[in-house]
C-alpha cells in the first residue's frame, strides 16, 4: 500500500532539533510493512496545537485524493484539539490511518474531537476562574517568587499527569464507543485495548468490567 505520511510538531525549535519529529517517524516506520508498503511522500507542519492552520496537511490531503494513497498520521493527538478541524479531515473522504491508533475511523476521531474540545474549553474556563480568584485576593501573578514556589511546581506536575491520564482515557473511551457501536463485544474490545497498549489510570491492563464502565459513562454523558 502507498502511504503519505504526516507529522506535526508544535514549535520551530522542535522542528529544527527533531525532538518529537523523530519519534513520530519511528512510529510510522514501525507501522508499515517495508516489504509491501511504501511512503510516497512526507509532510510536516510546525504549528501550535490551538492553531488550525495546517498548510502541509492540506497539501497531504489533496495529494491523497489525487493519487489514492492512504494518509498515515503518526499520532492522532498531533492534529488538533479543535473538533471542527478533525471533522474537516473526516469529511475529506480520503482513506487515513493513525499509527498510534490503527482501529480509529471517522466515527472514532469524531468522538475524540468532541471530547478533546470539551476538555480544552473546561481547562480554559477553570484557569480563568482560578486567576480571577487569585487577583481578588491580591495575589501578584507571574512574579519570580510565585514561579519558584514549590507548591506551584507540584501543582503543575500534578496537572500534567492528570492531562496525560485524561488524554489516554479519552482515546480509550473513543475506541470503546466506536467498536461497541459496530457490534464488538466487551471481551473483544478489552483485548484490542490491551493489544494497542492502552493502560488504566494506575498503569494496568484493562479488564472487561472497566471497559464496560467507561462505555456506560460515555453513554450517560452523551444522553445528559
Amino acid at each position: 500500500m502507498d502511504y503519505i505520511a504526516y507529522y506535526r510538531v508544535s514549535t520551530q525549535k522542535q522542528g529544527q532539533s527533531g525532538l518529537g519529529l523523530d519519534a513520530q517517524k519511528t512510529a510510522v516506520t514501525r507501522f508499515i510493512n517495508p516489504e509491501i508498503d511504501s511512503i510516497v511522500n512526507e509532510f510536516t507542519d510546525i504549528e501550535s496545537g490551538k492553531n488550525d492552520k495546517r498548510p502541509q496537511l492540506a497539501t497531504a490531503i489533496e495529494q491523497s485524493k489525487q493519487t489514492g494513497a492512504t494518509l498515515l498520521i503518526a499520532k492522532l493527538d498531533r492534529l488538533s484539539r479543535n473538533a471542527s478541524f478533525i471533522f474537516m479531515l473526516r469529511d475529506s473522504k480520503i482513506d487515513f490511518v493513525c499509527a498510534d491508533m490503527p482501529n480509529a475511523n471517522s466515527v472514532t476521531i469524531g468522538i475524540m474531537a468532541v471530547l478533546a474540545q470539551d476538555e480544552r474549553e473546561r481547562i480554559s474556563h477553570r484557569t480563568k476562574v482560578a486567576l480571577a480568584e487569585l487577583k481578588k485576593k491580591g495575589k501578584e501573578l507571574g512574579t519570580p517568587e510565585n514561579l519558584n514556589n514549590e507548591a506551584i511546581r507540584k501543582g503543575r506536575l500534578k496537572r500534567s499527569q492528570n492531562a496525560l491520564n485524561n488524554e489516554n482515557n479519552r482515546k480509550a473511551t473513543a475506541l470503546i464507543a466506536s467498536m461497541r457501536n459496530q457490534g464488538a463485544t466487551f471481551y473483544h474490545i478489552t483485548k484490542e485495548l490491551n493489544k494497542a497498549g492502552f493502560k488504566t489510570r494506575r498503569g494496568k491492563e484493562f479488564h472487561q468490567v472497566q471497559v464496560k464502565r467507561l462505555y456506560e459513562r460515555e453513554i450517560m454523558r452523551i444522553s445528559i
